[in-house]
């Protein structure tokens, strides 16, 4: 336990910024979770259906539905990385790995 004035406001600050840093992580990870989702519901969909992928409707909507969230991927992992939760580089390979497989599963 901290004794000093000082570290005990240390204490608070990084108790603050602990939870405030852990909420956006939540929400970033949940997100891309989301988005993958979305893009291998499309993939088994794809393999359930006896239809060329052209034909069948299901599929398009998700993911147009992951096309739609990729903005707002950017931008959480682009705040994060600019407010340090994340490195700039892994915020950079995020970005690519998620447009990637975004792109990948519209061929």
């Amino acid at each position: 336990m901290p004794i000093t004035k000082s570290a005990k406001k240390a204490l608070r600050q990084s108790l603050r910024r602990r939870a405030r840093n852990l909420q956006k992580m939540r929400k970033l990870k949940n997100l891309l979770k989301e988005v993958k989702n979305l893009v291998t519901q499309k993939k088994v969909k794809e393999d359930k259906s006896s239809f060329p992928p052209s034909l069948s409707r299901g599929e398009s909507s998700a993911i147009e539905e992951a096309r739609k969230l990729l903005p707002r991927v950017y931008k959480l992992l682009d705040k994060a990385a600019k407010t340090g939760l994340i490195k700039k580089n892994t915020a950079s390979r995020k970005k690519s790995r998620i447009t990637k497989l975004i792109s990948k599963s519209q061929q």
